[in-house]
Formats: C-alpha cells, sequence, structure tokens
C-alpha cells in the first residue's frame, strides 16, 4: 500500500473490502467505471496497459488510481486471470439515486484462473478445472471440478498417480493446505497455479457436511465415492472454495465421479508429453490432439481431448466405439445430417450451466432453444439406425419439447446479449408489458391523436403538442387563438408570440410515458428470469444431452479422418499380441512434403516369441518415429480410433511408458541421465504383462560403456521378469546389444536399413529382421554442414578406433561385463590431443640407460609443466 492514503469516506470502504481478500485485484466500482486503488492500481495499469494516475486530497496525502469504463469489464477481465491473479469485483448494491448517503457495495464474484463462467476467459475446446490435492499418510486424494460445464470428479492414490491426473486434467488452479506448499512443488513441480486455504477445511467432518449439505443427501454411496476419505476431503474443499469466491449457485454440479482408474490404460506425463498426444515439444509442431480434432462443437474438442489422455482398457466399449465410426464411414447422408445438426447445437454443456448460475443473457437462451431443436433430427436417426450403440444413444437424446416450445413462444428471434437493452419478451406473453410498449413505443401516435381531437374540438389550426424538460408535455397556442382556449387547460408559460398550457390528460400520459421504459426493462427482466428459473429443473436432461452430443461427435471426428487419411478398423482382443501391419505415424504422415509417402512398417510382438525388439539403424533412420508410432497406434485403438495400417491387431495393453529422448532438468538440479534414469525406474517398478515399453536411446546421457552396462541391465531385466514380460521396444545405437538375441530366447534383433552408394547413405526408414554395424553419425554430421576438416579427422578417428576394439565385443551376461572393462579402455598414446603428443614425443627421446637420478627427475618436472601448461 501507499504510505500516504486519502482518508476519505469512499476510501475507508475501498479498504475494508480490500481487506477480506487482501491478495485479489480488487475492481470497485465507482459510477460507471471500475476503479483500482494503491499497489492494485499500479499492477493493473501494467497488466492492462491503463493509465497510472494519481488522486491527491490535501498537500501530503494521495492515492494511485486506474480504471476503465465497466462496460469494458469483458475485455479487461480475462486479461487479468491470464496474468494469474485473482480478481474481486465489487459492485455497487443500491441505486445512487436512491440513497443520500454512500452507496453501500459489496463483492460480487472472486473470479480466479480455477473458477470462471466468463467466455472470455474460458478456452472452448478445453475444460477449466480448478483442483484440490489432499496429502494423507501414504496417499493423496485428488478432486477436479469445471465450473463452466459441471463435470466434479475425484480420486485417491500414490503421489505418481496424482502426478499423472495434473497432467492428464492440465487444471488451471490446485488448492492445497497451507502447510504442504512444499511438500506439493517437490512431488508436482512449480508449474501450477496454487491458492493455500487453511488445514481447518481438509478436514473429514468439515469436507463431507459441505458435500452432503450441497447434493441434499444422507451420505455419499450413491455417487461410489464414499471410501474415498482423502478424495471426498479434496472434493468438500473445492466446495468451500466457492463459497469463499461468492459462487453459491451451483445447481448445476449435480453429482460426484470416481475416476475409475482400472478402466483407462495408465499413461504417465513422461508419455503423454513424449508422444505428443496434446502438445507438442517444438514450436509450430502438430500433436496428435491436432490431427484427429474434426469435432464440431465446443463439448466435442473437450472430450476428445480426454479420449485421448484416458484411452479404454476393456474390448467391449472400445469396439461399441469402433462400431459407430465404421457406421458413419458408411452413412454418408447420416454424415452429413449430423455435420449439419451438430454446427447448431453450440456449447450446450456451458450454456446450461449458465442457466444454474443465473448468468445466461437472452442471445444464449435463444442458442438453448436452437440447441434443443437441432437434437431431435439426431434422436429420430439414432432411433431408425441398425447400429445398437446409435439406438441407445437416440433413446436417452432428449430433446425436451416443453421448454423449447416455451422459448420459441417467449424469447424474441433474435434478441439483444444485454437484458437492459429491452426487446426480449415476443408481443402476446404479458399484455401489461404490450400497453406499456404501444405507449412507450407508440407514443408519437397517440399524441397526434390528441392533437388532432383538440384542434377539431377548439378549433385553434395551428395547435401543437411538444415536450420539454421543464415542465414535460405541453399544448402550444399562438396569441392569435388564445380566447379560443378551454377553461381546463392550464398556463404554464407565455412566449413573445404564444403560450404553452398543461392538461390534466396529458399530465396523467407524461406519467406513463416516462415511467414506462423503466416498468419495460423490469417487467421483461422479471419475465426471463421466470423463463430462466424454469429451466433449472431441465439441468440434468441438458448436460446428459451435451455429453451424448459430445460423444456423438468424438465419434464422428475419428470417422472423418479415417476417412481423409485411409485408416482402418483395427482388431480389439483380450491375447498379449500386438501386430501391425503396414503402420504409419499418423502426425508425421501429414507432414511430408508434397508427393512424398511416409515409408510404413510391420511391427509385431508378444510375451512368448518376440518379446523385445532391440532396434539398431543410424541417426535419422527413422528409429524414434517406429517407436512412437507403435504406441499411438496402440492407443488411438483403444481410444476407439481407426489406425494408420494396413491391419492391426490390438491385444489391450493397460500401461504405456516410453522414455524417448533426452532433456535436462536443470531447475531442480537434474542432469539429462538423472531425468533418464529417474523414468526408467519408473517403468521398471510398474510393470505388467500387459504392458507396451518403448526405450529410446537410453544411457546416452552418460559414458559409453556406463550406458551399454545399464542398458544391457535393464533389457534383461525386463526379459527375466518372473511376472510381467512387457512387450518392448528397444530403439539403441549400442550395437553391442544385439548379442543378446543370442543369450536371451525372446528378444530379436531387427534395425532400420540403408544403403551406402559411393561413399553417400540413403535412408530406406523400413524395419528388417537383423542388427546393424554402423551408426553413420558422421554422415549425419557432414548434412548438417560441419566443416569439412572436421568431418574428415572424425573419419580418421573412427578408423583408428574401430581398429583397436575390433576385437572386443560383448557376447557374456552382463554380470561379464565390469570384469573386462579393464579391457575397453583405449591406450593413453592413441588420442590424438596435441599436449599428450608432446609428452610422448619428450618420452620417447630419453636415452634412459644414461640418465642420472638428478636428470631424471628435471625431466619429470618438464613433463609435469607441459601437462599442467605452466
Amino acid at each position: 500500500m501507499s504510505k500516504k492514503v486519502a482518508e476519505t469516506p469512499l476510501m475507508k470502504q475501498y479498504f475494508e473490502i480490500k481487506s477480506k481478500h487482501p491478495d485479489a485485484i480488487l475492481l470497485f466500482r465507482v459510477g460507471d467505471f471500475y476503479e483500482t486503488f494503491s499497489d492494485d492500481a499500479i499492477d493493473a495499469a501494467e497488466i492492462l496497459g491503463i493509465t497510472l494516475t494519481r488522486r491527491g486530497n490535501g498537500t501530503a496525502q494521495f492515492v494511485e488510481l486506474a480504471g476503465f469504463p465497466h462496460h469494458a469489464l469483458d475485455t479487461y477481465l480475462p486479461k487479468l486471470v491470464r496474468a494469474g491473479r485473482r480478481v474481486a469485483i465489487c459492485d455497487q448494491l443500491e441505486d445512487p439515486k436512491q440513497t443520500k448517503n454512500l452507496v453501500k457495495r459489496g463483492i460480487t464474484e472472486l473470479v480466479t484462473p480455477g473458477v470462471s463462467i466468463n467466455d472470455n476467459i474460458l478456452n472452448h475446446k478445453e475444460n477449466n478445472f480448478l483442483c484440490a490435492i489432499h496429502f494423507a499418510k501414504n496417499t493423496c486424494g485428488v478432486s477436479f471440478l469445471d465450473i463452466s460445464t459441471g463435470e466434479f470428479l475425484v480420486a485417491e492414490g500414490t503421489k505418481e498417480y496424482i502426478d499423472k491426473l495434473l497432467t492428464n486434467f492440465s487444471p488451471k488452479e490446485v488448492l492445497l493446505e497451507r502447510s504442504k506448499k512444499k511438500m506439493f512443488e517437490e512431488s508436482f513441480g512449480s508449474r501450477f497455479f496454487i491458492f493455500q486455504l487453511d488445514d481447518w477445511v481438509f478436514t473429514e467432518d468439515t469436507a463431507k457436511g459441505r458435500l452432503l449439505k450441497h447434493f441434499e443427501t444422507r451420505n455419499l454411496k450413491g455417487f461410489g465415492v464414499e471410501h474415498l476419505t482423502n478424495g471426498v476431503i479434496a472434493a468438500g474443499t473445492i466446495l468451500h472454495y466457492l463459497d469463499v469466491t461468492q459462487h453459491t449457485h451451483i445447481g448445476h454440479i449435480t453429482s460426484l465421479s470416481r475416476i475409475e482408474e482400472d478402466k483407462y490404460v495408465r499413461l504417465d506425463k513422461f508419455t503423454v508429453r513424449s508422444l505428443e498426444i496434446i502438445s507438442t515439444m517444438n514450436e509450430g509442431g502438430k500433436s496428435l490432439l491436432d490431427i484427429l480434432d474434426k469435432t464440431v462443437s465446443p463439448m466435442g474438442a473437450r472430450m476428445l481431448r480426454r479420449w485421448l489422455v484416458f484411452p479404454l482398457k476393456d474390448v467391449k466399449p472400445i469396439n461399441s466405439r469402433l462400431s459407430v465410426v465404421e457406421y458413419f464411414f458408411k452413412d454418408i447422408e447420416l454424415k452429413t445430417l449430423l455435420e449439419e445438426q451438430l454446427a447448431l447445437i453450440g456449447d450446450l454443456e456451458r450454456i446450461i450451466s449458465k442457466v444454474a448460475v443465473n448468468r445466461v443473457s437472452p442471445r444464449e437462451i435463444v442458442q438453448l432453444k436452437v440447441a434443443l431443436k437441432a437434437i431431435e433430427p439426431i434422436r429420430n436417426a439414432f432411433l431408425a439406425s441398425d447400429e445398437p450403440s446409435l439406438r441407445e444413444i437416440g433413446e436417452r437424446l432428449n430433446p425436451c419439447p416443453v421448454i423449447h416450445d416455451r422459448i420459441e413462444k417467449e424469447v424474441q428471434p433474435d434478441p439483444p446479449s444485454l437484458i437492459n437493452k429491452g426487446n426480449i419478451i415476443r408481443k402476446g406473453v404479458n399484455p401489461e408489458l404490450d400497453e406499456l410498449r404501444d405507449i412507450a413505443y407508440s407514443g408519437k401516435d397517440y399524441l397526434l391523436k390528441i392533437q388532432q381531437r383538440e384542434t377539431e374540438a377548439t378549433g385553434i389550426s395551428s395547435l401543437k403538442i411538444s415536450f420539454n424538460n421543464v415542465f414535460g408535455y405541453y399544448i402550444e397556442v399562438r396569441n392569435t387563438h388564445k380566447d379560443k382556449v378551454p377553461e381546463g387547460w392550464i398556463r404554464k408559460q407565455t412566449l413573445v408570440n404564444a403560450e404553452r398550457y398543461i392538461t390534466q390528460e396529458l399530465k396523467e400520459y407524461e406519467e406513463k410515458i416516462l415511467g414506462a421504459e423503466e416498468k419495460i426493462q423490469a417487467l421483461e427482466s422479471n419475465l426471463f428470469n421466470e423463463l430462466v428459473l424454469s429451466i433449472v429443473e431441465y439441468i440434468p436432461a441438458i448436460q446428459a444431452n451435451a455429453s451424448l452430443i459430445a460423444q456423438t461427435d468424438c465419434l464422428l471426428s475419428f470417422s472423418k479422418v479415417a476417412k481423409e487419411n485411409k485408416y482402418i478398423r483395427p482388431e480389439i482382443n483380450d491375447t498379449d499380441v500386438l501386430k501391425i501391419k503396414n503402420g504409419r505415424h499418423p502426425v508425421i504422415e501429414k507432414q511430408l512434403p508434397l508427393g512424398e509417402s511416409y515409408i510404413a512398417n510391420d511391427v509385431s510382438l508378444d510375451s512368448n516369441k518376440q518379446q523385445i525388439i532391440i532396434i539398431t539403424g543410424p541417426n535419422m533412420a527413422g528409429k524414434s518415429a517406429l517407436l512412437r508410432q507403435t504406441a499411438l497406434i496402440t492407443l488411438m485403438a483403444q481410444a476407439g480410433s481407426f489406425v494408420p495400417a494396413e491391419s492391426a491387431q490390438i491385444g489391450l495393453v493397460d500401461k504405456i511408458f516410453t522414455r524417448v529422448g533426452a532433456s535436462d532438468n536443470i531447475s531442480v538440479g537434474e542432469s539429462t541421465f538423472m531425468v533418464e534414469m529417474n523414468e526408467a525406474s519408473d517403468i521398471l517398478n510398474n510393470l505388467s504383462p500387459k504392458s507396451l515399453v518403448l526405450f529410446d536411446e537410453l544411457g546416452r546421457g552418460t559414458s559409453t560403456y556406463d550406458g551399454i552396462s545399464i542398458a544391457w541391465a535393464i533389457v534383461e531385466y525386463i526379459h527375466e521378469h518372473p511376472k510381467a514380460r512387457a512387450k518392448t521396444l528397444f530403439a539403441t545405437h549400442y550395437h553391442e546389444l544385439n548379442e543378446m538375441e543370442k543369450s536371451f530366447k525372446r528378444i530379436k534383433n531387427f534395425n532400420v536399413s540403408v544403403k551406402e552408394i559411393d561413399n553417400k547413405v540413403i535412408f530406406l526408414r523400413k524395419l528388417v529382421p537383423g542388427g546393424s554395424e554402423h551408426s553413420f553419425g558422421i554422415h549425419v554430421a557432414k548434412m548438417a554442414g560441419m566443416p569439412q576438416s572436421i568431418v574428415k579427422r572424425a573419419n580418421s578417428i573412427l578408423k583408428q578406433l574401430e581398429s583397436d576394439n575390433r576385437k572386443q565385443g560383448i557376447s557374456k551376461p552382463i554380470k561379464d561385463i565390469k570384469e573386462n572393462r579393464e579391457g575397453y579402455q583405449l591406450s593413453f598414446f592413441q588420442l590424438d590431443d596435441p599436449v599428450l603428443s608432446q609428452v610422448r614425443d619428450e618420452i620417447k627421446s630419453l636415452d634412459v640407460n644414461n640418465l642420472t637420478p638428478m636428470e631424471a627427475l628435471n625431466k619429470l618436472n618438464e613433463i609435469k609443466k607441459i601437462v599442467s601448461g605452466k
């Protein structure tokens, strides 16, 4: 705060309200402006790019000030929230005209990154989740709420599981106990916007009581979460936070759902990131979501995002999705109908949530009517379908004809977006409203009638009726006719050439017409609110519609992408066989230069014959792409999508693990190798018989022989695991690992082939059986534009190293490697270091037989100086 602040009544009121939310920027309504003061003004001016001024009150007192017009709230509020700020909106709670004292003010809403229903803040393609985490002894409870859609989810598990959920749900704000901030950051990093609450909020009695009060139930058994004590605490904390932020209209939060871990494939955060499922690691790249998202509705876009990070692991629902995709693929007429109708529906999920919180606009109510009408042809088409899954969706869709007809009957077809703009309610709905409109908008006609009537009655041809702000409506009569003025008229003003009169009839009409517009606004507002209130009871039905429409949209999107990119329906079963014929990478194939086709490859894995494939081959040959495409094809299939292949047999996997690419985590002091080992150990500690494991170039963060040793040990561990024969693809540049095929029966060698013609390498990008002998790294360096002298020198060093080490190889199990370690050390004198060369020359020139002890010591001292550079 500023050191000296003007102590006016207004500022006293401001600071009193500000003290309730000291960490939020307070937007303080003063007349037609939202003002910010002191430190808030300094922050707001910087974030919003508005002018910062000082208001003085006497010589020594002042306060910083920055504001904007109240109607620009929707422009400026999103900027503050996106800057990671909490914003308290303080409105005038009474009409300034009705009071002679200081206007009452109070906070009407606290907007935070995780709690907002403002369209300008929300991204229509993704959920805006608020998250709460409760740390217990050996487990964590977590809850997610999107207040803009009403989705309320709860889970419980290890920190690793919670970390995975945080990655997949990407909450905009996380609530936690005040004493647990350090623990949170140690467990999940510092990438989230957090808000700390008092520890008493995170107690079972407080949380459970708040949930029971909201759902009006005696217990939580009906939601299937009663046993998740820590999850329930997190969920109760979220409702408490809604109370704190003044979000009390939450009737659209109708259920609390458990995130059923056993229903979905486990994808840890490393896998989601390295497979680039939702977002890319490189700017300008494309994610899997970018390729598969052809959704029409915002609900569909949000659901598709969820489907990709939560693939199913049950054959029946997967095949149900695939059957619908296939049906859409064939039925062009239905596909066209759906595209047309889905485009009309809009964001039904968020509109109905706005109804619940009483923040819905007239235009959105009309959009709700349009959406309900668009659902009807979809429902009829599905009911007539011979696809069981579509008939089931058709039976559950409810076009809510009663509410549709009421909106149609009561609301203008093209109303304004704000209630106070008027002309919302149709003619014929309310007689009083119609009469008031006649008075307000047909006033000129009415006055003309009076004028004609009085002219005829008095014979004053020049009589006219006018209006001014001093005494309202009046009749003006020129002086030549004033003797014809009736007795009942009251003279109000005398002019040079005329006189002005008023009548009882004019005064009554004036009262009517002046109050009409105000009454119209109040009456329209009441009628509109009654309509909104009647829609509230339809919230569960309309939310169910939104979910079913979103599912339909996702499956239609899968169908469109399948047709466009020539995908096929995968065969899903419960075996341990993963067999992909001519598989392609769904993202890379879309980014190839025009005319260039993607080189497809076969991959076959199972638990008995070919559990582990070691893939060798040069850099840039396509090893990484092959690994990723295998994982992505599996993931797409289990999400219910067709896949880029000639055929695909997918034995369900329950976990997909990847260790792909190297990255330092310097900010927390972890090297590339440390990150590699952390990720690898997480994989090895969580293997299951149905896991799919992808290792790409493991061990390159350390020395060659350490890397070989670790890679060998890991492959050996996966092969020899007694209970978890995980299907594994292991891409490596360590050709020594090809020796493992001889000793382990379920390990097979493959390589991504190349052709060498006239000392040039052509990458064929085809996976073929057998190991590879060369890495062609120097060739890649040459392609990258490395200076010729370095390329030549590297070639000569490579030949020298290969000749010295050709006789040595790894043909024994890992336990023997360490014993032979010395054999791998390069000779001291083979290293092409100028200093070592000088030392070598000095030693070679010595005549040892004729050297005195003193000369030897002097010579040793000289060599020491050469080495130390002194």
